[in-house]
């Protein structure tokens, strides 16, 4: 590796025809640059380049590996172009995960409007409800339900929503206890929530578990149909749910904090980057909408 840096050297020495303007050229001292020189003609046991006290001449030898060592530079400027082209107008795949839960109201629609403004980029979203591994699985942009603990990603609050117990509208006359509930797989089987009413009174709801599913599209489809109560978030509820109510409308359960994670927090892709404000503008502003 050290012999590329050398050869760099070299063409930088030949295109600006002597040893000290190379040295203005890349910022270093002329003593240095010189024994560069030397260690490479050295290594390479010819002599490239006779000077003067006034000029300098290519040997054969020089010539035929200027030549090589221009091809190396320019190949090095070319791929430090094209990066910096790709930041300046945004491409590549972009990897999102985000619970199933969130994805309908707060991330198709900024998605689906990221895919319009930037043809170049692509969005690979991973819908789950499981908190993946960002390294393993090469995340670049995960929404959460919940702060991270992991310090060494960079996360940042969007807002707040609360879940809202829900149930078809003949559930409002009868004992909730007794109701059957369908839960989220993430809520467990022993399941406790408790609630707080508008005049700062609270108390503990213990609901009889009778179905439990590992998607949240299932659980409000079973709630639709009658097949017990559950939470919906409310964010969601202000879509058209046909046979869906708040059960218990003055009351509430606790705020639950939505965030955004990266593992980058320096020279982010500038794809990630238009990904990120978008997601971030977005979601804050349909969280503060519909907060419950």
């Amino acid at each position: 590796m050290r012999q590329l840096g050398k050869m760099s050297l070299f063409a930088h020495v030949v295109d600006a025809g002597s040893v000290s303007g190379a040295a203005d050229k890349l910022g270093l001292s002329k003593s240095v640059v010189s024994q560069h020189l030397k260690t490479l003609e050295q290594d390479l046991g010819v002599v490239l380049i006779k000077r003067t006290t006034r000029r300098q001449f290519l040997t054969e030898p020089g010539k035929r590996f200027y030549e090589s060592c221009k091809a190396l530079n320019q190949i090095a400027a070319d791929a430090w172009d094209n990066v910096q082209a790709q930041q300046s107008e945004p491409e590549g795949q972009v990897h999102i995960t985000a619970p199933n839960a969130l994805v309908e109201t707060l991330l198709a629609p900024v998605i689906s409007k990221l895919i319009r403004q930037y043809p170049g980029v692509i969005v690979k979203l991973t819908c789950e409800d499981q908190h993946l591994d960002l390294m393993a699985h090469n995340i670049d942009i995960a929404i959460r339900i919940g702060a991270s603990k992991d310090s060494t990603f960079r996360q940042k609050r969007l807002g707040v929503f609360r879940d809202v117990l829900c149930g078809h509208p003949r559930f409002k006359t009868v004992s909730l206890e007794q109701t059957p509930y369908v839960a989220n797989a993430w809520e467990g089987e022993s399941i406790t929530h408790q609630f707080v009413s508008g005049n700062g009174e609270s108390k503990m709801f213990r609901p009889k578990v009778s179905c439990i599913t590992n998607a949240f599209h299932s659980t409000v489809s079973l709630i639709r149909s009658g097949a017990g109560i559950g939470l919906i978030p409310s964010f969601y509820l202000h879509n058209e749910l046909p046979d869906v109510t708040a059960l218990l409308p003055d009351e509430s359960l606790p705020e639950n904090p939505v965030y955004l994670l990266t593992p980058f927090s320096k020279h982010v892709p500038m794809a990630v980057k238009v990904c990120v404000d978008a997601l971030s503008v977005h979601i804050q502003e349909q969280l503060l909408i519909h907060r419950g």
